[in-house]
């Protein structure tokens, strides 16, 4: 009989999680949601398949292109396999929730898919963690949000958590007051500075915006750097919004501010935000400010996708103290003991063993004793 060698091979960019991997996006999880929960957002679940059109409507910016989509055989509809739970809680708000007290706070977690990853991260599959402040986008609100956003990533175990600002409507502000441009013009700025190309800035009729590659990088000095570029003074609530956050979550996490920065930012309006962690590989997680679509109800939140964080600390995450349980044991002292903490692991046959379960301590009597002793 013939085998097919890629039988079980998964699909690129999936992957199983094994244990230790397992264990990990359970307590990082865990303790997202607590953080968030211990500051009065209330957690809903979302369905993992909406209907297309639905998703599509709710956020500007939401590219139905990279979700998976099929036929539903009942309605004869499009449905779509989600790929930003932010969008669902926008739809909560607006209809389930609409006659709830603003501001309302909700929390998430949960699977989202896409059709292709990137060439950073391939992943198609991931876990989302978020929090949404519906009704509000005011200075405070995006405080609150930066700031639980870092307690999160801090329980979840990261480190050296820093926070990289944009303003995502800059270009359009400062296009519609002191530096106009018309809308083709308005385009290719937005493309070179994306690129952070000074030259193709200037061909692209932008000269005016040079200064804004210059104005990123440590937070303190790249803000004076935006404030000079504004001699209209359109950006004033802008900065001083910024400044006000930024002394909200000083000495929490290093602050830097690159006020171009689009990418990820497809539906944020005046603020958005980039998370990361020492020892972890790309951004852990974006925010910001948005209006929800169809209902048009401001909005802060963020979302957290801890993959990374998970390949930093899995190899040290704790899978707890395992006790073998022989054959006949005293099965209230393993019930006690398992209260206590201990994961008890019963044998099955004389033939089983403690060490070879993975077991360092066996139940001898009504107490535990190491397997090495």
């Amino acid at each position: 009989m013939t085998t097919d060698p890629t039988r079980d091979l998964l699909p690129e960019g999936l992957e199983d999680r094994l244990p230790q991997s397992a264990a990990a996006v359970a307590r990082i999880q865990r303790a997202v949601l607590d953080v968030m929960r211990s500051h009065g957002y209330d957690r809903v679940r979302p369905p993992l398949i909406e209907f297309e059109a639905s998703m599509a409507s709710r956020m500007d910016g939401l590219s139905t292109r990279q979700m998976f989509r099929f036929v539903d055989p009942k309605s004869l509809r499009t449905l779509a396999l989600r790929s930003d739970i932010t969008v669902q809680v926008g739809r909560i708000a607006a209809t389930g929730l609409s006659g709830a007290a603003r501001p309302l706070r909700l929390c998430y977690a949960g699977q989202v898919a896409r059709i292709a990853g990137d060439m950073l991260d391939p992943r198609r599959e991931e876990l989302q963690l978020g929090a949404e402040l519906v009704g509000a986008d005011s200075v405070a609100a995006a405080g609150e949000v930066v700031e639980v956003a870092i307690e999160a990533l801090e329980a979840a175990g990261a480190t050296g958590v820093s926070v990289d600002f944009t303003l995502p409507d800059l270009v359009d502000t400062l296009a519609d007051g002191p530096l106009p441009l018309d809308a083709a013009t308005r385009e290719a700025v937005r493309r070179e500075l994306d690129a952070k190309d000074a030259g193709g800035l200037v061909e692209a009729g932008g000269e005016a915006y040079l200064p804004l590659i210059h104005a990123a990088g440590a937070f303190d000095e790249a803000v004076e750097r935006l404030d000079a570029i504004d001699g209209a003074g359109v950006l004033d609530s802008r900065i001083a919004g910024l400044k006000e956050i930024a002394e909200r979550v000083r000495g929490r996490a290093r602050l830097t501010l690159d006020p171009s920065e689009r990418h990820g930012f497809a539906y944020q309006s005046w603020l958005g935000f980039t998370l990361y962690a020492d020892g972890v590989r790309g951004a852990l997680g974006r925010g910001g400010t948005y209006r929800i679509g169809g209902s048009d109800e401001a909005a802060t939140g963020f979302s957290l996708y801890p993959e990374g964080l998970v390949e930093a600390v899995k190899a040290d995450e704790d899978l707890g103290r395992r006790l073998f349980l022989p054959l006949g044991h005293d099965r209230e002292a393993a019930a006690r003991l398992r209260s206590e903490g201990w994961r008890t692991v019963a044998a099955l046959s004389e033939a089983d063993e403690a060490a070879e379960l993975g077991c360092s301590h066996r139940l001898d009597g009504a107490e535990a004793i190491s397997v090495r002793s």
